[in-house]
């Protein structure tokens, strides 16, 4: 391939390499220059063109990527039409895209030309999902070293999508007075939300004492009763984590007639995951982590038995590289910040204005248009938030919107409208975290408009915490040990967030996903919230319309 300019009378048959405008339309990259072309160039001005001239071993751009591709096997992807040089691979199936370093590093190698870029190994995918990519970069490239880039896809597999096979999975979760039965239920509901991708369905929960004896003879229950239609797999949440190698789970494991792979795993979250088998049904004890929708460990290895692969120990402790997903701080003590250093982690302020509020009888009365101070209570919460001067300030209104905007107008402060507001708090929630620009935040300070008695010193301590902490701590407030409102909630909290549904909170993130907790005592104002008349009226406020 010869690649520059070309003089029009030499051009005939050259590729353009730029886009040519033209008075009555364009000449597009990688058009071949007929005669005509050549004639309308010159009455355009033209004397050359940047152009490839192709030789005769070479391959243009879109049959190189195609013929790559063809290498490739079909099964479980989906291939797009050769076009600019491109081959796009979608998943044709959910399942566990798994990918060999090896090889498509030995594939890039062949030449700058041909690059082939797919995603990370053993990540789960959707049907639809783009995987991978092929690209020529020139607009010609040598026959031979695309010949060569073909056989290493021939003898070697660089990718694939492992189709995840459904199962019926037995939930096998143990009980301590310590822990609270809603969090099984949610538990129970996170464990359905992961099988769901794979089609796989929890058949049935049993519920034990944390005891050996006990989840040995429930795991011994789960095996008496198999699913027809699925191959089985079972599921243990300790109600506490594991200490030792021989504790309840892995102990109850060997008690009821089977081995344990790996206890253990180099991934963190999802240090204390326990694999075993008995005869051909995997036992998964999940760490505390999975209890939480945020990425861990425990999703690794799932997602590894759900593509039908058979984790060893050796896998599990190959996965230290990439295997720390967030980092876990010490307990961090607040300390003083000056100058640059006070700003250095941005918070956003997220006041919660949407909620119907439904204990305010049927008169109409809404709390957070009644008067404190002859200030509308949601005016007043917006102004200590904007005072603080610790970040931006939105506000997402949902209830009576309208008149909710009215009470804010001129205020430094972005509203935020949420449409679903009836289903719950949740859905504020991630309203407010994804109005723009407030997912970039390292921080984001979650206030409730119902609670007269914060004030703007109260939010400056809570961030005054949360910048010592290095921005990697959960900040909240609380009042004589006990917590309340409001909280600060680091980045790595945002994608479990984004998942919140129903008329829930962060409390259940703040509590298992492993970061650390700072307490800031504001004192009763912690607790104070307005929703009753009653209460409105006891806190000092006029009720109005």
């Amino acid at each position: 391939m010869i690649f520059g300019a070309i003089d029009l009378d030499q051009a005939e048959g050259a590729v353009l390499a730029h886009a040519a405008k033209l008075a009555d339309g364009r000449l597009p990259k990688g058009h071949v220059l007929g005669r005509e072309d050549i004639i309308r160039l010159k009455s355009a001005g033209f004397s050359n063109v940047i152009a490839v001239r192709v030789e005769p071993d070479d391959l243009m751009e879109d049959d190189a990527a195609a013929q790559l591709a063809d290498a490739i096997p079909r099964d479980h992807l989906r291939f797009s039409e050769a076009a600019t040089g491109r081959v796009n691979l979608y998943a044709a199936a959910n399942g566990l895209f798994v990918s060999d370093k090896v090889v498509v590093d030995r594939f890039n190698r062949i030449d700058p030309a041909i690059t082939l870029a797919c995603l990370a190994d053993h990540v789960p995918v959707r049907a639809g999902d783009m995987v991978a990519t092929i690209k020529i970069i020139p607009l010609a490239v040598s026959r031979q070293k695309v010949e060569a880039a073909r056989r290493i896809l021939e003898e070697a597999t660089a990718f694939e999508v492992k189709p995840f096979q459904p199962r019926a999975v037995t939930l096998v979760a143990t009980e301590l007075p310590s822990l609270k039965v809603s969090v099984m239920d949610k538990t129970e509901r996170l464990l359905a939300q992961r099988l769901s991708l794979s089609g796989s369905r929890i058949v049935g929960e049993i519920r034990v004492p944390h005891r050996m004896e006990a989840v040995a003879a429930a795991i011994g229950q789960a095996l008496a009763k198999p699913a027809a239609d699925a191959p089985a797999m079972i599921v243990v949440f300790g109600a506490s984590a594991m200490t030792d190698f021989s504790d309840v789970i892995p102990e109850a494991i060997r008690q009821a007639g089977g081995r344990v792979e790996h206890a253990g795993m180099p991934v963190d979250p999802g240090n204390l995951l326990v694999l075993g088998w008995i005869g051909e049904v995997p036992v998964l004890g999940a760490p505390g982590c999975a209890r939480s929708p945020k990425e861990n460990g425990f999703d690794w290895i799932l997602n590894r038995i759900l593509a039908g692969e058979c984790p060893t120990a050796q896998d599990i402790t190959g996965l230290g590289v990439g295997g720390l997903l967030m980092e876990i701080p010490t307990r961090p003590q607040p300390r003083d910040l000056t100058g640059d250093e006070a700003q250095r982690f941005a918070i956003a302020i997220v006041v919660l204005a949407a909620g119907k509020a439904s204990r305010m009888g049927d008169d109409g009365r809404h709390k957070l248009l009644a008067e404190f101070g002859g200030k509308p209570l949601v005016r007043l919460s917006a102004e200590t938030a904007i005072a603080a001067g610790i970040g931006r300030t939105i506000v997402v209104t949902g209830h009576r919107a309208d008149e909710i905007a009215a009470c804010l107008d001129g205020l430094d402060l972005t509203l935020a409208h949420n449409p679903d507001f009836a289903g719950g708090m949740a859905s504020s929630l991630t309203t407010g975290l994804s109005t723009p620009g407030v997912a970039d935040a390292d921080g984001v300070l979650v206030m409730l408009a119902d609670m007269p008695g914060v004030t703007s010193a109260d939010l400056r301590s809570l961030a005054q915490a949360f910048r010592g902490a290095g921005g990697r701590a959960i900040v909240r407030a609380v009042s004589n040990g006990k917590r309340g409102n409001p909280v600060i909630l680091p980045r790595a909290t945002y994608d479990a967030l984004m998942k919140l549904e129903g008329d829930v909170g962060a409390r259940h993130i703040v509590e298992t996903c492993g970061l650390a907790v700072i307490d800031v005592d504001i004192g009763e104002a912690a607790h104070l919230d307005v929703d009753t008349p009653e209460a409105v009226i006891a806190a000092g406020g006029v009720l109005k319309g």
